[in-house]
C-alpha cells in the first residue's frame, strides 16, 4: 500500500519478531505534511520499509530537534492563556515540561519519541481549559493516533467534556459535534488503511500485542509487583487477565470520572487527567517502564499547585526507569541530569516557599528518600545472589509502587475536594 510516493507500509512488511510496530498512522501523516518537503535533502530516511535500518546522523539530529518543537508552542499556549499566573511561574513551569528527566531520557536516549504525542495532548488541554473544545478533540485525536497510550487520558477527557456538554442548553448538539469531529480525524488519519481489511486487522493487532503477557521487565504496577506472590501468567488464562485488568483499570478511574461529569472544573480536569493516567499505569494490561511519562505530564502541569508532590512523584518515577537506564548505559546521564533537575526545582522560588510542605511528611518519607538512593548504589555497585539475580529490580518495583499507589489516592481524594472548593459551572445558554 502507497500514498503519493512515500512508502506506506502495513506490519507485514517487518519482521515482527524484532519487537518492531507499525508507524503510527499520525506519524506518517506528519511525515506527509511536515517531514515531505526535506526529501530533496535526504530521500532514504523517508522510506518507512528501511527507516529502521539508518542511522545517519541527519536523521537523528532531525529528529532531535523537531520532537520538542511541538511540544514548546503548546506549553506556551497553555500557560499564555492563563491568566492567574505570573510571567516568572509560567517560565518555571514551562522549564519544569521541557526540562523533564524522564522524558529527555526516553526520548533521547531510548530513543522513543513521545514529545510529540505528549505535545498533541498538552495542546488539546490548553484548548479545552480555554473553551475551545472541538480544537481539543482533535489535537487528542491526534495524540491517540500518534501513541495508542495516550488512551491513558482518555476517560479523562471524556468525563471532563461530557460534563460541560451536560450543562448546555443542547447537549445533545454539543456530544454530536464533538463526536462528528473525532470520527472525522479518525476516518481522514485512518483512509489508508480503510482499503484493506488485512492491513485494517494487522494495525489492530499490533497495537495491543496482548500477547507478550500482562507485563515485562520490571514495572511498578499492580501486576508485576503482585506477581512475586501470585504468578499470573501461569495462574489465569490471558482471556481472564485481560477482564481483570479491564475492570481493575474502569474502577480506579471511575470515581475521577464521576467527578468531573458531576462538577466540571479547570483544575479538576488536571487531578482528573492525572487520575486516569494513573489508573492505566498501576491497572492496565502490557506497561512498559516508559509509561509513566504520562501520569508525569498533568503532574507537571499541576507543580505550581501541588510543588512537593511533584518532586516526590518526580523521584520515583526516575527510580522506576534506573533498571532500563542501566541496561541502556546511560547512567551517567541519569546521574547528571537528575542533580541538575532537582538543583533547578529546589533553587527556585517555588522550592524555597513549599519545602516546608514537603518535609511535613515526616520521618516517613524522608527514610524512603534516604532508601531509594541508597538502592542506586546499591543496584550498580552489589552483585545479587544467583538464586534472586532480579532481587533489585524487585525492591525498586515495590518501593515505586507504593509511592504511586499514594499519590493515585492522594490525587483522588484531591480532586473530590474540588467539588466543594471550586463553584460549579454555570450553565451556558444557547440559542
Amino acid at each position: 500500500m502507497r500514498r503519493r510516493g512515500i512508502g506506506w507500509k502495513s506490519p507485514s512488511t517487518f519482521q515482527l519478531r524484532t519487537g518492531i510496530g507499525t508507524v503510527p498512522p499520525t506519524t506518517s501523516t506528519i511525515g506527509d505534511l511536515i517531514i515531505h518537503p526535506l526529501l530533496p535533502i535526504r530521500v532514504s530516511f523517508m522510506l518507512y520499509s528501511s527507516s529502521y535500518l539508518i542511522q545517519s546522523r541527519f536523521h537523528c539530529l532531525l529528529l532531535e530537534v523537531m520532537s520538542p518543537i511541538l511540544v514548546f508552542y503548546f506549553v506556551l499556549a497553555y500557560f499564555s492563556s492563563n491568566s492567574s499566573y505570573r510571567k516568572s511561574d509560567i517560565a518555571w513551569q514551562i522549564a519544569i515540561l521541557l526540562l523533564n528527566p524522564c522524558l529527555i531520557l526516553i526520548d533521547h536516549g531510548h530513543f522513543q519519541y513521545n514529545c510529540i504525542s505528549l505535545g498533541l495532548t498538552v495542546g488539546a488541554i490548553a484548548a479545552i481549559c480555554t473553551e475551545k473544545d472541538l480544537v481539543g478533540s482533535f489535537l487528542f485525536t491526534l495524540a491517540l493516533n500518534h501513541k495508542q497510550m495516550s488512551a491513558y487520558f482518555a476517560p479523562a477527557f471524556f468525563s471532563h467534556l461530557l460534563g460541560k456538554c451536560m450543562r448546555h442548553r443542547n447537549p445533545i448538539v454539543e456530544v454530536l459535534k464533538l463526536g462528528l469531529v473525532v470520527l472525522g480525524t479518525f476516518a481522514i488519519i485512518w483512509s489508508p488503511y480503510l482499503h484493506s481489511v488485512d492491513d485494517l486487522l494487522q494495525v489492530l493487532s499490533r497495537l495491543a500485542p496482548f500477547e507478550r503477557g500482562i507485563y515485562e521487565d520490571y514495572v511498578a504496577n499492580f501486576w508485576c509487583t503482585t506477581s512475586v506472590l501470585i504468578k499470573w501468567k501461569r495462574l489465569f488464562s490471558v482471556k481472564l487477565l485481560k477482564f481483570l485488568s479491564f475492570t481493575a483499570t474502569l474502577s480506579a478511574c471511575l470515581p475521577s470520572m464521576v467527578q468531573q461529569i458531576r462538577t466540571p472544573s479547570k483544575q479538576g480536569f488536571l487531578y482528573g487527567l492525572l487520575c486516569s493516567s494513573f489508573s492505566f499505569y498501576l491497572f492496565s494490561f502490557q506497561v512498559h517502564e516508559k509509561s509513566i511519562l504520562l501520569p508525569l505530564l498533568p503532574a507537571s502541569m499541576l507543580a505550581l499547585d501541588e510543588p512537593s508532590l511533584f518532586r516526590h512523584f518526580l523521584h520515583y518515577a526516575l527510580l522506576s526507569m534506573f533498571p532500563l537506564v542501566v541496561r541502556d548505559k546511560l547512567v551517567q546521564a541519569y546521574l547528571s541530569i537528575y542533580a541538575l533537575t532537582f538543583l533547578i526545582i529546589n533553587a527556585s522560588n517555588q522550592g524555597r516557599q513549599k519545602m516546608g510542605a514537603f518535609l511535613s511528611g515526616g520521618v516517613l518519607f524522608g527514610c524512603l528518600l534516604f532508601c531509594s538512593l541508597v538502592l542506586h548504589i546499591v543496584y550498580l555497585v552489589v552483585r545479587p545472589p544467583e538464586r534472586y539475580p532480579f532481587i533489585f529490580e524487585a525492591v525498586i518495583m515495590l518501593l515505586c509502587f507504593s509511592q504511586f499507589m499514594f499519590i493515585a489516592v492522594f490525587t483522588n481524594i484531591k480532586q473530590w475536594t474540588l467539588s466543594k472548593a471550586v463553584p460549579q459551572m454555570d450553565k451556558q445558554k444557547f440559542n
